[in-house]
C-alpha cells in the first residue's frame, strides 16, 4: 500500500467564533483506504502556518507505506531540519499526518486504534466540563465576571452528570476588562499580563478567591475543580494564587506559568496541589525535563500538536515511569476527541478526559461525521475501524476556506 495524495483544509472561521479555524487533512492510498487527521492549532494565530506545514510535510510522504508510521514519523522529525526540537507549528503538522496514518492503519486491519495500541483498559472514561468561564452549552460564549456567574455554570455542568469542572478564574476583571489584553497606555491601562505577574496586589487575589469560593460552594465537596491559568501568571504570582486557593481542595493547578521545567519545579515545591502542564510542550524530548525533576503531577499532551498518536503514546509511557498521570488536552474537532479517547483507553496512567466548551458548538460538530458527547460525565471509547470518525463533506466543501492537494 502506498500514499498517493494528501488533501489539506483550512476551515472558514464561524461568525460566532471568528478566531476558530480548524486545520484538517486526508491522506489517500492506492488501495482506496484513506485516513483523516487534525492539527490542533485552530485558535490563536497559528492556523494558517499549520495549514502550510502539513502541505510541506505531505511532499515527503508521497509513495511511502502508510502502515510504516514510525518510519514516516522519524523522517518528518529528522529530515526537515526544523523538526528536531521543533515548536507547535512543526509538531502540529507532524501530528495531523500521524493521526491520519493511524486512521488508515485501523481501517486496514478493520479494528479501532486502541486495539493497535494494545487494547483498552477502560470503557467509561471520567470526563470533566472544560472552560466554564465562557459558559456551558451551545451558543453560550459569555465571559464570566461575577462569582455567581462562575458558580451557575458549574451548577449547569454538574446537573448534566459531570463530577469535575475547569475554569479560568484569572482572565477578566469584575467589569469584564481583559487582564491579559493589550492595554491602552493613553488611559493608563496595564499592558498584557502586567496585573497577572510578579507580586499580586490583594485586590486581584481576592477577586480570584471569591470566584473559586463561589464555585466550591455551588458544587459541594464531592466535585473536583481544576484551576486553569493559561500560563498567564508567572512563578511568583502562581505561588500566591495557589496558596490562597489551597483551602478549596483544587484537583490540579493547570499551566500556572510559561512552561519551563525549572519554574514548574519552583511552583510545585511550594504548593500542596498537583501541577499540570503540557498543551504547549512538544515531543518526549521536551517533556523529559519535567519528568526528571518531578515538577508536574499531571501532563496534558495534545495529540494534535505533540507529535500525534505515535509520539503521544511514548510521552505517556515515559510519564508512567515517573508516576505522572495523563489527561490529554482536547480543544479541536471530533477527530481529535476520538484520537484522545483511543489513547486514554489504553494507557495505565489516565486520570480524566477533557470535554471542551467548543465541543458543544454546532460549528465544530459539523466538521465531522460523528459528534462525540459524554453521558453523565462519562465517555465511551469509539468503536469502529480507525478513528471511527471522518471529516464531513461539509468541511471538505462549503466549510473549507482553503484547500490544497499534494500528489
Amino acid at each position: 500500500m502506498k500514499i498517493t495524495k494528501v488533501d489539506v483544509f483550512q476551515e472558514k472561521a464561524p461568525a460566532e467564533h471568528p478566531g476558530w479555524r480548524p486545520i484538517l487533512c486526508r491522506i489517500y492510498t492506492d488501495e482506496g483506504i484513506y485516513g483523516d487527521g487534525e492539527a490542533a492549532l485552530s485558535y490563536g494565530v497559528a492556523a494558517p502556518a499549520a495549514f502550510g506545514m502539513i502541505k510541506d510535510l505531505a511532499t515527503l510522504i508521497i509513495g511511502m507505506d502508510p502502515l510504516d508510521n514510525e518510519v514516516i514519523w522519524d523522517k518528518l522529525y529528522k529530515c526537515t531540519f526544523w523538526g528536531q526540537n521543533g515548536g507547535p507549528v512543526v509538531f502540529a503538522g507532524i501530528s495531523a499526518i500521524d493521526i491520519a496514518l493511524w486512521d488508515i492503519k485501523g481501517k486496514f486491519f478493520n479494528v479501532p486504534i486502541y486495539k493497535l495500541l494494545g487494547g483498552k483498559r477502560r470503557d467509561n472514561l471520567r470526563t470533566y466540563a472544560s472552560q466554564l468561564t465562557y459558559g456551558w452549552g451551545p451558543g453560550t460564549n459569555h465571559k464570566c465576571c461575577k462569582p455567581e456567574e462562575y458558580a451557575e455554570n458549574c451548577r449547569i455542568a454538574v446537573a448534566q452528570g459531570y463530577d469535575c469542572v475547569k475554569l479560568d478564574f484569572f482572565n477578566y476583571d469584575v467589569d469584564g476588562t481583559v487582564w491579559n489584553g493589550p492595554g491602552n497606555a493613553a488611559k493608563g491601562e496595564p499592558m498584557a499580563g502586567e496585573v497577572q505577574t510578579r507580586l499580586l496586589s490583594p485586590y486581584y487575589v481576592k477577586v480570584v478567591e471569591d470566584r473559586v469560593a463561589a464555585c466550591r460552594e455551588a458544587v459541594g465537596p464531592n466535585v473536583d475543580i481544576i484551576v486553569e491559568n493559561h500560563s498567564f501568571p508567572d512563578a511568583q504570582s502562581a505561588v500566591q494564587l495557589g496558596r490562597a486557593l489551597a483551602k478549596y481542595n483544587i484537583f490540579y493547578f493547570e499551566e500556572p506559568n510559561t512552561p519551563t521545567a525549572k519554574t514548574a519545579k519552583f511552583i510545585s515545591d511550594k504548593l500542596p496541589m498537583p501541577i499540570s502542564h503540557g498543551e504547549r510542550v512538544y515531543s518526549r524530548w521536551q517533556y523529559a525535563p519535567y519528568f526528571e525533576n518531578m515538577s508536574v503531577q499531571v501532563i496534558q499532551p495534545d495529540l494534535g500538536n505533540c507529535g500525534g498518536i505515535t509520539e503521544g503514546k511514548k510521552i505517556c509511557d515515559m510519564a508512567y515511569v515517573y508516576d505522572v498521570s495523563v489527561q490529554a488536552h482536547v480543544c479541536a474537532s471530533p477527530l481529535s476527541t476520538s484520537a484522545a479517547l483511543q489513547l486514554e483507553a489504553v494507557i495505565p496512567n489516565f486520570v480524566i478526559h477533557e470535554h471542551h466548551q467548543i465541543n458543544l458548538e454546532e460549528f465544530n460538530k459539523r466538521l465531522c461525521t460523528v459528534d462525540w458527547q459524554p453521558v453523565n460525565g462519562k465517555f465511551k471509547v469509539p468503536e469502529g475501524p480507525g478513528l471511527a470518525c471522518e471529516i464531513s463533506e461539509y468541511a471538505m466543501t462549503v466549510g473549507a476556506e482553503y484547500k490544497v492537494t499534494v500528489e
